[in-house]
């Protein structure tokens, strides 16, 4: 890439969104023996724009921490996600919270492909991590964005990216507070991997947690299974289909939020991402030391996910989600908190699974509609890898 040589030194302007990568191999003409009246008058008059061209790729400059770096923060990442905490331009986000417990999570995501239907690398990170807190009983407040770019990728589908997480941000009513970049050697990281924290309030007297679980509770599930995996799969080429499967890739803070406001007591909620319901369902039910009993023909599963599912030989409870949660409610609440889900455009689909028994604890048994019974296992790999 083509630039003017700087010959003039730039002030040290620390940011939340900071860049850094490997050791820069950028040649920068030394200034410290110019003249202090040149180097102070008019450098406005010596700094000529650059502007991005569409072809033009991420190199180890841009992560050198100098002016490249400085250019992705203040012509990508701020005008994608910009709000006052932000422009600040401190070393740490400095937030005002209310009463209240304050909940924290941090997730990284390697999806490929970076884009695929209904959602792509940058909105998934920051819906996975609204996710995260609202199913902690959390009202999120603030995310943080690190990004891992390999040298060589399109700025201009950075630049996509980093719209595509700024209007996600904005949907769900958060900021992108503070940030990184890290820039790799091409060929060692897959174009751009992104790691986000989240932080939001638990409201005083709001008490959701694995330790409420008690025998007798409902268990729900809020919309069908394995969309956002096989999505993925048929993305990458896996699947003869002709039609689309879409990713469920959705923040569930606002349907959480309306069970609540329906004053719903709920006990508990997970998101099965990664190996989807089968790994979720057993790993609460180990955590509580008390048995699950699903009805195998209640799990919400689309047609064409079932099919391709099918297909390629793949167990549809151990695929992964991306706008899904269970939840577990006292049974006499079970019909209400259905009503309120299915009455929202994500919970249309919801469904009461199953419930909780003191009987084989830390097991979770599938009844089929042959009316025999299976027990459902923690998945033991990954059926398919970089789904999120």
């Amino acid at each position: 890439m083509n630039e003017n040589p700087e010959t003039a030194s730039t002030p040290d302007t620390k940011s939340n969104l900071d860049t850094k990568s490997a050791p820069d191999t950028a040649n920068t003409p030394d200034t410290a023996n110019t003249p202090d009246t040149a180097r102070t008058a008019g450098l406005s008059s010596w700094q000529c724009a650059i502007l991005f061209s569409e072809n033009e790729r991420v190199s180890m400059t841009h992560g050198g921490g100098g002016k490249l770096s400085q250019r992705l923060v203040d012509e990508i990442f701020f005008p994608a996600m910009e709000n006052s905490i932000l422009h600040r331009k401190l070393d740490a986000a400095l937030l005002d919270c209310p009463n209240g417990t304050i909940a924290m999570t941090t997730d990284s995501y390697v999806v490929t492909p970076r884009f695929f239907p209904g959602g792509n690398i940058a909105k998934l990170s920051v819906y996975g991590t609204i996710n995260d807190l609202a199913v902690s009983g959390a009202t999120p407040i603030a995310i943080s964005a690190a990004w891992i770019l390999e040298e060589g990728l399109l700025l201009s589908e950075l630049k996509q990216l980093a719209e595509e997480m700024g209007a996600a941000a904005r949907e769900v009513g958060v900021a992108v507070v503070t940030g990184d970049t890290k820039v790799v050697d091409r060929g060692r990281g897959d174009g751009c991997y992104i790691t986000t924290t989240g932080i939001g309030i638990v409201p005083p007297g709001r008490n959701i947690g694995l330790n409420r679980i008690c025998a007798g509770d409902a268990i729900l599930m809020s919309g069908t299974i394995g969309d956002h995996g096989m999505a993925i799969m048929a993305a990458r080429g896996g699947l003869p289909i002709s039609t689309a499967i879409v990713s469920d890739c959705a923040p569930l803070h606002e349907l959480i939020a309306s069970l609540v406001r329906a004053g719903i007591r709920i006990h508990a909620m997970r998101d099965p991402t990664r190996g989807g319901i089968s790994s979720a369902l057993n790993e609460l039910a180990n955590a509580v030391r008390l048995g699950f009993v699903i009805e195998e023909s209640c799990v919400p599963i689309a047609p064409l996910v079932r099919s391709a599912c099918e297909m390629l030989g793949i167990d549809p409870w151990t695929v992964a989600n991306e706008g899904k949660f269970l939840l577990f409610v006292p049974m006499a609440e079970s019909e209400r908190a259905l009503k309120v889900l299915q009455n929202h455009p994500l919970g249309q689909s919801a469904a009461i699974v199953g419930r909780v028994v003191q009987d084989h604890p830390g097991i979770v048994v599938g009844k089929t509609p042959y009316g025999t019974q299976r027990v459902v296992v923690m998945p033991t790999g990954d059926s398919l890898p970089r789904i999120c």
